[in-house]
């Protein structure tokens, strides 16, 4: 669809940094009108600050954008949707207790009597109507009055679409007044058939008139899906060009910077000399995620597991930690000391930030409901001394420390606990590099002495350098593990995106 017409969106040289970290360099792109342009990228490559500028959440250091020939440089996300250019986040925002209707219109409600306060419950229902027929092929089955947690998952992101479209405007003749649709990581949380409906959606906004950028790490859903794509590295444009002629190996090495290995074949048997199985999970399905995994973990091993966002990873361990119910499948454990779990949210989960590292490392159903203040210090500054806790001392509060240590302070706990096996979700996110060495070699000495650990993580060289065997979940099916020497960051990055 797109072809040698002037551009919608035309970016020039854009440029962005936060203190002395350019995350931006020199960024042009084109978005031809009524096409489906995909922004690919690894994570940290520019791609939410793109299109945080193009929204009007983020103010570019330089460089110019122009929408429909005029330029635009938008000062708020009200002024975007003015202009047009309206977003469907990744994360679900819709109101779960509210009905269809009132999540289309909400933050737009027509107002009857706007000085009173008075919504036009009419018009509010016809906004509504007129937005959920435009991305609906059966309008039927995403009924105005239902409450919106009602809905599957599918029909949820067609009501987050059709929120984003009314928020662009209709014209008098119905027309979407929205020029240009950001659609961030749209399937990350769809099945293949939820997938698909999606995207028939897509090609019936895109026929109505509607650009969409589609930011997606999916190569499938580009290839089949979009008419151009680029490629952001390092914050800079690293490639372009039609993907339908373009080697999905080729975007990978765009995505990495150097070239796809091929992969060795592997019998996924874990490496000699581990121990017996001590967790294993058959056919596990979640709520949503995971749909389908299956694994054994051995004593003594590390069994990494890939996967984009939204695939399921963090829901497959809180399953097996037993935080989340199972929908489906067995979890058989043969660990005497038990599962402890390394949360991925450490501010929100993990830890509790305003209280002391004493505190968190102690914290624990298992710990006396009783212990001397002093008996809870001398424990804890053990712990700080063993992981090199940068800390003033015990006392001091988890809040206060560089987001290395605090995953220490967490790490800390479980080893307390002695757990046989441990699930570590993103323990390297958000730590700087010293930090991130110090953890993985941690993870090999504790895999060394007889723990057997589940460790999820983006960082696909972590997986490979860390881990005895690695399995991909993919949409939520776990593929059987193969050892990481088989593997390579780019083989993971083209089977996971596959």
């Amino acid at each position: 669809m797109a072809g040698a017409r002037a551009p919608l969106l035309e970016v020039t040289g854009l440029a962005k940094a936060f203190g002395p970290n350019a995350v931006l360099r020199d960024v042009s792109l084109r978005i031809a009108p009524a096409s489906v342009h995909a922004l690919l990228g690894e994570n940290g490559a520019g791609k939410s600050t793109l299109t945080r500028i193009l929204l009007g959440v983020e103010r570019a250091d330089a460089g110019a954008l122009l929408l429909g020939g005029a330029r635009y440089a938008p000062t708020s996300a009200e002024g975007a949707r003015r202009a047009g250019v309206v977003l469907v986040p990744q994360e679900r925002t819709l109101c779960a207790h509210l009905s269809v209707a009132d999540n289309v219109v909400l933050g737009i409600e027509p107002a009857a009597r706007a000085r009173l306060g008075i919504r036009d419950r009419e018009r509010a229902r016809a906004v509504a109507r007129g937005a959920i027929a435009r991305v609906a092929a059966d309008p039927a089955r995403v009924p105005l009055d239902a409450p919106a947690g009602e809905l599957g998952v599918a029909d949820q992101q067609l009501v987050e679409i059709a929120r984003a479209l009314a928020q662009g405007g209709l014209h008098e003749d119905g027309r979407l007044a929205a020029r240009l649709l950001v659609l961030d990581e749209p399937t990350s949380s769809l099945g293949h058939e939820d997938a698909r409906r999606l995207f028939e959606r897509v090609r019936a906004l895109r026929d109505a008139g509607v650009a969409v950028l589609l930011v997606t790490h999916f190569l499938s859903d580009v290839r089949a899906h979009a008419d151009r794509y680029t490629v952001l590295r390092d914050g800079r444009v690293a490639g372009e060009g039609d993907p339908r002629e373009t080697d999905p190996a080729q975007i990978v090495r765009e995505m990495l910077g150097r070239a796809l290995d091929s992969p060795r074949a592997g019998s996924g048997a874990p490496p000699p000399g581990r121990g017996e199985v001590v967790l294993e999970a058959r056919d596990v399905a979640g709520a949503r995620r995971p749909r389908r995994a299956s694994l054994s973990l051995h004593r003594g091993e590390i069994l990494g597991i890939a996967g984009l966002v939204g695939s399921g990873r963090t829901e497959l361990l809180r399953i097996l930690a037993g935080l989340d119910p199972r929908r489906g499948g067995a979890v058989t454990l043969r660990a005497p000391r038990g599962v402890g779990l390394l949360s991925e949210d450490r501010g929100g989960e993990g830890l509790m930030l305003g209280r002391s590292i004493a505190e968190n490392v102690w914290l624990s159903p298992r710990a006396p409901r009783l212990a001397a203040p002093r008996s809870l210090l001398s424990e804890a500054a053990r712990w700080i001394e063993r992981l090199a806790i940068r800390a003033r001392g015990p006392e001091q509060r988890a809040g206060e420390l560089s987001g290395g240590n605090q995953q220490k302070v967490q790490i800390a706990r479980l080893l307390r606990e002695d757990f046989d096996v441990l699930l570590m979700d993103e323990p390297t996110r958000g730590i700087d590099v010293a930090s991130k060495a110090q953890v993985l070699s941690l993870l090999r000495e504790l895999a060394g002495a007889g723990k057997a650990i589940v460790l999820v993580s983006s960082q696909l060289d972590e997986l490979v350098a860390t881990c005895d065997r690695i399995a991909v979940l993919r949409r939520g099916i776990l593929d059987p593990p193969r050892p990481a020497s088989s593997w390579t960051e780019a083989s993971l990055l083209l089977e996971a995106s596959s």
